[in-house]
């Protein structure tokens, strides 16, 4: 079957050449985009008189005819073809004959997989926020639930002071939201449309760009014509988006992979999203999010591999950037599907207060509390009551005891007489300084894990989920 291009040719192509230069096995998945471009861009053929209006008509049924027969698997794909761009054109020749020619008139392959590609990933930008959005949700809902469920909070994955559980939730949701707004921006940015541009020095024809921009969602054509072709920012702007996600995601699937383990307890994923071992019958493993961490490293390889592909390519297009789809491809579906596992999981994770508390009452917690209090009830300096607390704190070591559930009365006893040598701390504002759950509500600065603050959280991110619904 002769090339398209083959004028200039005497010999016929190398079949490893085709197996080779061939994008089709992965790039037919731009059909949708390849057939809307193609019949706004016969629109706009027949606006400026190189279609007749006969020929428009035929070329957008037959156009659609192509685009169902792919999504019922007829349509026969051969790689001779190179990419879904000439099969789709190749079968429009052949069934219309000079009229499925006339529709390359006033672009470039160039332009054409420029258009479908933005066309695709602006579309799955929309499909990331939904899921990111969905995600969230489910969070939230989670986390209205446990607002006053204690936990310990860490840094360096040492206890550090009390919080609930629905506030590192909230936490989770805040890396997520900056996803949405990312992409958000992305998708502006990515609004002008590059229909038109031809190969790179843009076309003779008078073809209405500003038209076919709007009629295919753009805000605006494209500024410059070899600009507009030979440039991937849009697709390596979605390679960082999905490797964002998935190092969010990663980081969940770190704490949650933690918290279902015997030594915490925190968590227990249901049977529906747990495996087991084909050797230890009692395991159940947190496979889900295991996988969900582990995939994060593709999306880092093929954001590293676009960025590398294109350091030093000279304007315009060149061949090198047909590398550009496979890993969107694979990013975008790997980010999608760990967004809703993660988020069908998490709607049937058991949650055990109990083993959270236990957890609470183990590395002294509220050191920072009793610190706070020798400040504010004593004029202690806090590095002076840091000093102090670090004292206490092997004060009940040595009684085997954690600070939260020391006798309020011996601590005094050990304060006022030991260190301070002076009766300046009574054991009932100890007993309220040490109590676990006083310690979570006392922090109620905006940003605080307090009761109330966590629910004015709450409600400020589904007001921004209310706000972004139609964004």
């Amino acid at each position: 079957m002769a090339k398209l291009w083959a004028g200039r040719f005497e010999g016929s192509a190398n079949s490893l050449l085709d197996e080779f230069n061939a994008s089709l096995p992965f790039d037919r998945n731009l059909y949708k985009e390849d057939i809307q471009g193609s019949i706004e861009h016969a629109k706009m053929l027949h606006s400026i008189g190189v279609l007749r209006k006969d020929e428009l008509d035929s070329l957008i049924n037959e156009l659609r005819s192509i685009e169902q027969s792919i999504e019922e698997g007829k349509f026969s794909f051969d790689i001779s073809h190179e990419d879904i761009h000439m099969a789709i054109e190749s079968a429009l020749s052949q069934k219309l004959g000079d009229v499925g020619k006339r529709l390359h008139s006033a672009r470039s392959r160039n332009d054409q997989v420029a258009l479908d590609f933005k066309l695709y990933c602006r579309k799955q930008n929309l499909a990331l926020r939904d899921s990111l959005k969905a995600l969230i949700s489910t969070l939230l809902d989670l986390a209205d639930n446990h607002t006053q469920t204690l936990m310990p909070g860490m840094t360096h994955l040492q206890h550090a002071q009390p919080i609930s559980f629905g506030y590192h939730l909230v936490a989770w949701c805040l890396p997520l939201k900056r996803d949405i707004q990312r992409l958000r921006y992305m998708y502006e940015e990515s609004s002008d449309c590059p229909l038109g541009s031809a190969a790179l020095a843009g076309t003779p024809y008078g073809n209405e760009r500003e038209n076919l921009a709007l009629s295919l969602g753009f805000r605006e054509a494209s500024l410059n014509a070899m600009d507009s072709v030979s440039q991937r920012d849009f697709a390596l702007d979605m390679l960082y988006a999905c490797a964002s996600v998935m190092m969010h995601l990663s980081r969940m699937s770190e704490e949650l992979v933690i918290w279902s383990s015997y030594e915490f307890g925190f968590v227990r994923f249901s049977d529906e999203f747990s495996t087991g071992s084909s050797i230890m019958p009692q395991k159940k493993n947190p496979d889900v999010v295991e996988l969900i961490r582990g995939k994060c490293g593709r999306t880092y390889g093929n954001l590293m591999a676009l960025l590398t592909t294109m350091k030093a390519l000279p304007l315009a297009y060149n061949k090198d950037m047909q590398e550009d789809k496979e890993g969107i491809f694979d990013s975008i579906h790997t980010t999608l599907i760990s967004l809703k596992i993660l988020n069908e999981s998490l709607k049937s994770i058991e949650i055990n207060e109990k083993n959270m508390l236990e957890m609470c009452q183990k590395g002294h917690l509220v050191a920072t509390d009793l610190a706070d209090c020798l400040v504010m009830e004593c004029g202690i300096p806090f590095r002076e009551a840091h000093f102090i607390t670090g004292q206490c704190v092997k004060y009940a070591e040595s009684r085997k005891e954690d600070l939260s559930t020391i006798n309020p009365d011996d601590l005094a006893v050990f304060l006022n007489k030991e260190i301070l040598k002076t009766q300046s701390v009574n054991a009932e504002k100890l007993k309220n300084t040490l109590d676990l759950y006083e310690c979570m509500q006392r922090r109620n600065s905006l940003g605080g894990c307090n009761f109330g603050e966590v629910k004015r959280q709450i409600e400020v991110l589904r007001g921004f989920l209310l706000s972004s619904k139609d964004c």
